[in-house]
């Protein structure tokens, strides 16, 4: 008797849980590895290349850089921009034709026509990229500056001859209306991989443009 009631005490604890506020996990609930996967899935890696990312001024391609640059006069600025785009023009990735077109030093302006290589892909017996123009204008004041992106036009040859080609100007083939489909949610394959590139390119020189003036003594 004594047996089975030490046996019954054993027993209570489990029994008085039974009848308190636990209970079992709900199946139906949602992972937390299944959750973070759902986020990944619904992040767009082409969110940043969509619908307005290559804006439009009557009707030509072209971006705006405008940086204050507190302790600069004007002439400083444009000292600053001109040895940046001499030096733009003179790198590893430039081709035959790229420099310093003009300058005005009564009004602090330097324009650049640049002529480099993008390059889409390089791996080893697959070299894709086009020959990329475009023209860079900096504008000099006392304590700002302002840098366009302009006159954009590739010529690319996919067949990897680095003569001849086909023209592709930038209105006509990385712009919204061109480079997506209706609802502007996807981009062409097509012109989809010149407009991804472009824009990681002047994200790319507008950042060391802002560094250089920035930093510059």
């Amino acid at each position: 008797m004594k047996l089975i009631l030490a046996i019954l005490m054993t027993f209570l604890p489990i029994a008085a849980f039974a009848q308190s506020e636990w209970e079992k996990p709900n199946a139906s609930a949602v992972n937390v590895g299944d959750e973070a996967k759902q986020e990944t899935t619904r992040t767009d890696p082409d969110a940043k290349y969509l619908e307005g990312a290559v804006p439009e001024v009557d009707g030509k391609v072209e971006w705006t850089l405008d940086v204050n640059v507190p302790g600069k006069d004007a002439e400083q600025i444009y000292d600053i921009m001109l040895q940046y785009l001499t030096n733009l023009t003179k790198s590893e990735n430039q081709l035959e034709g790229s420099c310093v077109a003009l300058v005005n030093k009564a009004e602090h302006i330097v324009v650049a026509n640049v002529r480099e290589w993008l390059v889409f892909t390089d791996k080893f017996f697959a070299l894709d990229r086009t020959k990329f123009n475009y023209t860079l204008i900096a504008y000099c004041k006392d304590g700002g500056l302002t840098v366009k992106m302009n006159r954009i036009y590739y010529i690319y040859d996919d067949n990897g001859s680095e003569k001849g080609g086909t023209a592709y100007k930038a209105e006509e083939w990385i712009n919204d209306e061109n480079a997506m489909n209706r609802k502007k949610t996807k981009l062409y394959r097509g012109p989809g991989k010149f407009r991804r590139k472009t824009i990681d390119r002047k994200d790319s020189l507008f950042k060391s443009v802002k560094a250089a003036v920035l930093s510059s003594k």
